[in-house]
Formats: C-alpha cells, structure tokens, sequence
C-alpha cells in the first residue's frame, strides 16, 4: 500500500519530492524538464466536492438550481480544486445551464473568456468520454468565476456549439475542433484554425505521433523523441 504523501501526489497528477525523474534524452541530476523521457504519470482524478463547497460556489450551486431545476440530473459531478468550481455537465443539458449562468440576475456569468480541450486518454481509454471541452465564465458583474466542463467520446465526439449565447466562442471552439476533434454542433464555420485544412488529424490528442509525422510542405519530416539528437 502507497504512503500517504505518494497517494496525495497521485492524485494530483504529481510525485513525491523523494521520486525523482529522468531529464530530457538521458540526461540525468536535472530532473524531467520535458516529458520526452518515458515519462509515466498516473491518470488526473477529479474528486467529486462535498457540501459546504466553501467560498461563494455554495451560493452560485443554489442560484443557478433555483434557475435550472433539472440542475440534479444534467451535473455528473462538482469538482473544487486549487480554489476553483467546476461543473461537469451532461451535453445535452450544456446550453440550457449556459443560457442561465448568463442571463439570470443572480449568476450574471456574462463573458466566456475561454473554451478548452482536454483528453483524458490514460484515465478514460480510447473507447471512453475522453474529449472534454472546458468552458470558463466570468461574471463581470459579481467578479465570480467557474468552469463548466462537457465529456465525450472519440466515436461521437459532438457538443452544441455555444456561439449563440457567447460570440467569443468562435474562434475558440475552432481551435478546440482543430486540435482535439470536438465537433461543435451550429457553430457558423466549424472549420481549421491552425492546421492546413486537408491536415490529417488533431494534433493534441494523447494518441497523436510525437513527430514521425511527414512534412509535405517542405519534403522533411520530423523524428519520433527516441531518434532525435541525444544532448549530453
């Protein structure tokens, strides 16, 4: 059985300050600077939060239930961490809670700073809701903030698209299309941001090649980690 400083890093995504790593192609005494030399992790687990949340997320829970009373059954879980609130949603119920964090008085969530991605390979498997896409609030009114968070698989990788209620969705839901493949039902121009628009694949997901990947633009290609240049 795990001590308890080894459990508490576990599940933080991190090691004990005892547990040292590898450096970058070998090197050693600097630690892991890159993540380039076998580095294995233990998957990211998001405990659920138990009432009272603390801070103001108990008051914005009770607020935004009175406004959507299928707040019960569309939350798969509330997550507190690192002095953050997060609501995970079911994608169904996802523009339904949006609408109400901005538009009722009491939430008044009215700028959408960010839309993210997020795959959870490692915890979820390839078959599982991997693809999360990640919301993050502000109410300018309140100077309050939570994350709203959309699981789903690479099978059927599909959230409505929240362009309707946020303008500042745009881009970013392109971005998050681009990279992980989180197709963005309604959004006016679901196409690349980054990539070239025949690019094969989304470049930020936990089972893209590290390098290998042919570069036809100028005849090169760029080399698995394991067979680039080892630095002494």
């Amino acid at each position: 059985m795990e001590d308890r400083e080894t459990e508490l890093a576990r599940l933080e995504g991190a090691l004990p300050v005892s547990q040292e790593r590898p450096g970058m192609f070998g090197v050693t005494g600097s630690g892991d600077t890159s993540g380039f030399s076998g580095l294995q992790r233990q998957p990211w687990v998001e405990l659920p939060a138990q009432r009272p949340y603390g801070s103001y997320f108990d008051e914005l829970v009770d607020n935004l239930a009175a406004a959507y009373p299928a707040l019960g059954e569309a939350t798969e879980k509330v997550v507190v961490d690192r002095g953050e609130l997060t609501l995970h949603i079911k994608r169904e119920h996802l523009i339904g809670v949006l609408t109400e964090l901005r538009n009722n008085p009491a939430l008044r969530f009215e700028l959408l700073s960010a839309v993210s991605g997020v795959d959870y390979l490692a915890r979820e498997g390839a078959d599982g809701a991997r693809l999360h896409s990640v919301y993050h609030l502000t109410s300018m009114t309140y100077r309050r903030r939570v994350r709203v968070e959309v699981a789903v698989t690479v099978a059927d990788p599909h959230v409505p698209s929240a362009t309707g209620l946020y303008p500042t969705a745009d881009w970013q839901e392109r971005e998050t299309w681009d990279m992980f493949g989180i197709i963005y039902d309604g959004h006016p121009a679901l196409t690349r941001i980054l990539m070239p628009d025949d690019w094969d694949g989304h470049p930020q997901r936990k089972d893209y090649a590290l390098g290998g990947v042919e570069v036809e633009y100028k005849g090169a290609s760029i080399p698995p980690p394991d067979e680039r240049r080892v630095y002494r």
